[in-house]
């Protein structure tokens, strides 16, 4: 076993029992166990199961956003306080306050990247999975987790549309292969692009919206398809099926929550609040984990609403008052 092999050692296990388990349930209900529909399905079998364990991670995260957008106003007064302070105890400064912001919030701004790093090793897990398949068919590797040398041999050998699973676009010849996986990769880039797209334009706040985060975001927003084109013609068509079955996964979750769950000052939660009170009801936002930055905001809106306003009150002299 070499050294990438020992690191994902518990990955290939969870990966290949779930879809030992999944061809083994398959098979049981009637379909062919050298047919590659059966393994395809297995793989949106392993996606569902994944995504449902990592369900209240994604609970955690979205609550998380929320709570980074509410503070935005009073991150950007941060912002603008050491603006153009470049010395070392201003940088200092601005960072524990920010930080301590984001503890008075409950918000964590790395917290968007969790889900995403903890799915990389199941991801890299099946992309061994299948690039040993056909070498442990040959005789020229031993099995991984729970796979057999029958299973290898069967997930190697299926095909769908005339293309194998374990089949790239880069590195194998057949055309069946390369459109099948030129296809995928291109819905897989499309699916990415529309799920942060969607994030962006539908579920952010203009302060959200305005902040140097958002513009480092927006330009991601555009990266990440390139890359993941770029990347792609070197997976298995199978391991495609996985990212993409995932990304509609995303994309689905992630239209739920913005429909019920939207940011405060975002488009998506004007829509949100125009569709409870047509139906009578009452929207339901998410409160900070520390209720202090809500209070105050509260108080000095309040302060700001029962200021005089008006006619100015001329100031009277000392005999006109004493007359009157």
């Amino acid at each position: 076993m070499g050294f990438f092999d020992t690191i994902l050692f518990p990955f290939i296990w969870f990966d290949s029992a779930i879809l030992v388990g999944f061809e083994w349930l398959l098979v049981k209900l009637g379909m062919s166990d050298t047919s590659g529909w059966t393994w395809v399905l297995a793989i949106i079998g392993l996606v569902i199961t994944l995504r449902a364990l990592l369900t209240p991670l994604m609970i955690r995260q979205i609550k998380s956003q929320r709570r980074l957008q509410i503070v935005q106003p009073e991150l950007m007064k941060i912002q603008a306080k050491y603006k153009g302070k470049r010395d070392q105890a201003s940088q200092k400064a601005m960072q524990e306050e920010t930080f301590g912001l984001y503890r008075e919030a409950g918000a964590n701004p790395f917290g968007a990247c969790l889900p995403i790093l903890i799915q990389m090793p199941f991801f890299f897990a099946l992309f061994r999975l299948l690039n040993s398949a056909a070498a442990v068919r040959d005789g020229r590797a031993e099995p991984l987790g729970m796979f057999n040398r029958e299973l290898a041999t069967k997930m190697a050998d299926s095909e769908i549309f005339n293309a194998g699973l374990t089949s790239t676009f880069l590195h194998d010849s057949d055309l069946s292969a390369k459109i099948l996986s030129a296809i995928l990769i291109l819905i897989m880039s499309a699916t990415q692009f529309i799920t942060s797209h969607q994030l962006m334009r539908q579920n952010m706040s203009p302060e959200a919206l305005n902040s140097p985060m958002a513009r480092q975001q927006q330009m991601l927003i555009y990266i990440f398809p390139i890359i993941f084109a770029v990347t792609g013609v070197n997976f298995p068509v199978a391991l495609l099926i996985y990212w993409t079955v995932s990304n509609f996964w995303t994309m689905g979750q992630q239209f739920f929550v913005i429909r019920n769950m939207p940011a405060p000052g975002s488009p998506a939660e004007e829509a949100y609040r125009a569709r409870m009170a047509k139906k009578g009801k009452e929207a339901v936002g998410i409160q900070l984990k520390n209720p202090k930055l809500m209070a105050e905001r509260e108080a000095a809106e309040a302060q700001a609403a029962t200021k005089p306003t008006g006619q100015r009150v001329q100031p009277k002299s000392k005999k006109r008052a004493k007359k009157r």
